[in-house]
């Protein structure tokens, strides 16, 4: 066993989410969005703390990391315990942050996410983007669809990471899951190759590059079903990175490259819940209608804001409607409401006075976005 599990016993035991080391501090958790220190633990110091992170890492992988000061791996240390794990240099020596992946994969519907996120696992082709902050839950929800596809279709689905998270078993897909750089040494190489592997579905761990971006739409294009991340809050946010990605001259090209093949977003961030302990996500929904793929044409984007508002009846949804709804059920504050919401002049009325001035200095229009 190796001397860092006590540390990992410690995090799932209090319910947290990640695990925060650091040269010089004590340990830390973060627990339901907030982050403090773990009582009665010695600060992490010198050999010692070296040790403790080599112990569980390949020894040519941590050499690396001592050389170049990151690295990214994933740490199992029991069936029911898979770890995601950052190393990284910092001002005081080294840091490492370990996020626990659940290793059981949650339904659409036990994650709150609406139901008619499913259709986009009946689609055949096409480039599909779950958005949202770092922690906001992309990757369990991109798992759970996975898993819907993996029950109900015989497709065959390649994942591309950095590093796995979710461990999928075989029902009716066969899924070929590769870990960025192990078994493949970029994602724009994974996805390269998946157009030679008889895929029908890819999903890409992150589009953060030109070439990744690129391959995408290309293999969106020629009869994939791609599903990518990207770190955006919002629809119109989603379309504008990834166009803004190019170099101007390419930029109209692009739009109606992207037009052709953008079959739907699906942002989400993570509420703070005052009802009970933990957190609930809110979502915008925006479907690759005809009306979407002309706006993007044209290069008019601040027009889907309209487009999503009255997209309901095709299952769209606007992230402020979601916060709304879940303000309206008592799940979470008005004050967290203002802070998560696009308009937030819509939620300002709620806000008890004396936090009435909070992010006034970020009250945007809604359509700035």
């Amino acid at each position: 066993m190796a001397r860092i599990d006590s540390l990992f016993q410690i995090l799932i035991d209090s319910k947290g989410s990640d695990l925060h080391l650091s040269e010089g501090q004590p340990p830390k958790l973060r627990v339901h969005g907030a982050v403090s220190i773990i009582e009665g633990q010695e600060l992490l110091e010198g050999e010692s703390f070296r040790e403790l992170l080599s112990e569980i890492c390949d020894p040519k992988a941590f050499q690396k990391y001592m050389e170049q000061g990151d690295l990214d791996f994933a740490y199992e240390m029991d069936l029911d315990s898979r770890f995601r794990c950052n190393y990284l240099k910092q001002q005081n020596g080294l840091a490492a942050v370990f996020r626990l992946i659940p290793t059981e994969i949650m339904s659409l519907e036990s994650l709150g996410v609406p139901d008619i996120v499913k259709e986009f696992g009946h689609m055949r082709s096409g480039l599909v983007l779950v958005t949202g902050p770092t922690g906001s839950g992309k990757s369990t929800t991109l798992a759970a669809l996975l898993d819907y596809i993996n029950t109900n279709f015989a497709r065959h689905i390649i994942t591309v990471e950095e590093p796995i998270e979710f461990v999928h078993r075989n029902k009716r897909s066969i899924l070929t899951q590769r870990e960025v750089p192990i078994q493949t040494p970029s994602f724009a190489d994974g996805l390269r190759a998946s157009l030679r592997e008889d895929a029908d579905i890819v999903l890409v761990g992150e589009m953060r590059d030109l070439e990744t971006i690129s391959l995408a739409l290309t293999a969106a294009e020629t009869g994939l079903l791609v599903f990518g991340t990207l770190h955006t809050n919002n629809a119109r946010k989603t379309v504008d990175r990834i166009i803004d990605v190019f170099p101007a001259n390419q930029q109209s090209q692009v739009r109606t490259m992207l037009a052709a093949s953008l079959r739907g977003v699906v942002a989400q961030l993570l509420c703070k819940r005052v009802d009970k302990p933990g957190r609930v996500a809110v979502h915008e929904i925006m479907f690759g209608t005809p009306a979407v793929a002309a706006i993007i044409r044209e290069g008019a984007t601040q027009k889907l804001y309209d487009v999503i508002t009255g997209g309901k009846n095709e299952g769209m949804q606007f992230m402020d409607e979601s916060i709304w709804s879940k303000l309206r059920e008592g799940m979470i504050s008005p004050a967290e409401a203002y802070m998560k919401a696009i308009d937030k002049t819509r939620f300002k009325k709620f806000l008890p006075a004396e936090q009435v001035h909070l992010g006034d200095a970020s009250g945007e229009n809604p359509l700035s976005h």
